[in-house]
């Protein structure tokens, strides 16, 4: 384990399992996620810091992110980075990595309480340069599968329609958006006017998923219900984000 902030226990390393089974979810013959069954060989000690740091986890103002998170330091980006610079970097085109992050997270608002941004899909716009890329990463560590996986979706509309109904999501007031577009206040599921559902990958303990963070995606939130702000029963991930610079020819 590695020091940690005042007040919270050691952060424990990222060890990952070089037994991981590896598999590639394609649609129309193209790669779109790589899933990683059995990630860490400590998952287990992500599990118990998150419970015993319960009381750092916070919302942050202004992101899209619906629940509390509590960002980990670059001791632990720069290991989750390694990781895929060694296993992933040559899947995703990646000659280097320029930047990286990592955070602990966990879905909890009810369906009533999102704000429009949250109940459609999403990419991760990381501030890419001339021949970047971005590729996100998502750790499941909680046990209830019914909890909820990922999603992947295509625009059913021209880009410029798209992105202007999501700035529409960001500036407006809920009730007024969700009455002219006739979208329901929640989660986004299914394939609707705007998006088409292409995928979904279902949630395993332990499992971790890549994969390009300007497709767009979502968390597949069936059972709102049982969210909470527990790490010890709520939907606890571990996430990593980065940028890297493309390969001559990617």
């Amino acid at each position: 384990m590695s020091p940690s902030a005042p007040g919270l226990p050691p952060w424990p390393a990222l060890r990952f399992d070089p037994r991981a089974e590896v598999r590639v979810l394609a649609v129309a013959g193209r790669p779109l996620c790589h899933v990683v069954d059995g990630a860490l060989a400590n998952p287990g000690e992500w599990r118990d810091f998150a419970i015993a740091a319960r009381a750092a986890f916070a919302p942050r103002p202004g992101n899209a992110f619906p629940g509390p998170e509590l960002a980990l330091p670059e001791a632990v980006a720069a290991e989750l980075g390694a990781w895929f610079h060694e296993r992933f970097r040559h899947a995703f085109g990646v000659r280097r990595l320029r930047h990286r992050q990592a955070r602990l997270s966990m879905v909890a608002k009810p369906p009533e309480a999102l704000q429009p941004w949250q109940c459609l899909p999403h990419i991760d716009r990381l501030d890419l340069g001339p021949g970047e890329c971005a590729i996100a990463s998502v750790l499941y560590l909680f046990h209830d599968e019914s909890l909820g996986g990922t999603a992947f979706y295509r625009p059913a509309r021209s880009p410029e329609a798209v992105f202007a109904l999501l700035g529409e999501a960001a500036r407006e007031d809920p009730g007024v958006f969700h009455a002219r577009h006739g979208l329901p206040r929640a989660y986004p599921l299914d394939s609707n006017a705007w998006f088409e559902k292409v995928a979904s990958v279902p949630a395993r303990f332990n499992r971790l998923l890549l994969y390009p963070g300007t497709v767009f995606h979502s968390g597949e939130i069936r059972h709102p219900e049982r969210l909470g702000e527990d790490p010890a029963s709520g939907r606890l991930t571990l996430n990593g984000f980065f940028v890297g610079r493309r390969r001559a020819g990617a």
